[in-house]
């Protein structure tokens, strides 16, 4: 066989070859791009993490049934994970919570370990009390006047927890002194943060 035809035959072989390696590198391409990005590392982990925190966060507290008589709380585990907690009155709110968080982007699982409170005429009566004698307190009734207020009474067989967060350390005493004063309370415990420990 003579040089030119060597170089024809390796022509031919080549062209022959050129689609099935053209398909072979789309695929390649197509994959690459149908693969999602993990986080690389720890840092990037955080930042995802604090961003999802943050949309959640602001989804759970535009429910339109959320009020001062419920507490909402999550965390995030995993990359994708959220995990729902806190006590509400209403079986819809904790769906509606569910159902919301499942929606956001960036959410792969919700885990719903939401209480639903029992029906109580007295529990009921023990929070309008606690509500009315806290935000009777001079000072207090600031945390009262927003949509959704940082303070939140929950009431369960007459054991009143006290949740969210306030000012000051005098603020967090006051608001336990007010609930225990109210007749028919169980017990008191007061989980209220200090923004600034300090004051």
């Amino acid at each position: 066989m003579t040089l030119a035809g060597d170089f024809r035959l390796a022509a031919r072989l080549c062209n022959a070859q050129l689609p099935a390696l053209g398909a072979t590198l789309a695929l390649i391409s197509v994959l690459a791009l149908a693969v999602p990005a993990r986080p690389q590392g720890k840092g990037s982990l955080k930042a995802v993490h604090a961003r999802l925190a943050e949309h959640v966060r602001h989804q759970l507290v535009m429910l339109p049934y959320y009020s001062v008589f419920d507490n909402l709380e999550f965390r995030i585990e995993g990359v994708d994970t959220v995990v729902l907690s806190g006590q509400v009155m209403r079986p819809s709110l904790k769906s509606d919570a569910e159902s919301t968080v499942r929606r956001l982007e960036g959410v792969g699982k919700v885990v719903n370990s939401i209480e639903v409170l029992p029906l109580s005429p007295n529990d009921d009566r023990i929070r309008r009390a606690v509500h009315h004698a806290i935000s009777a307190k001079p000072g207090l009734d600031r945390y009262f006047l927003r949509a959704v207020p940082p303070i939140h009474i929950i009431v369960k067989d007459g054991n009143v927890t006290l949740v969210g967060v306030v000012a000051s350390q005098v603020d967090k005493d006051l608001a336990g002194l007010a609930a225990r004063e109210v007749p028919g309370v169980f017990s008191l415990t007061n989980n209220l943060r200090v923004e600034n420990p300090s004051r």
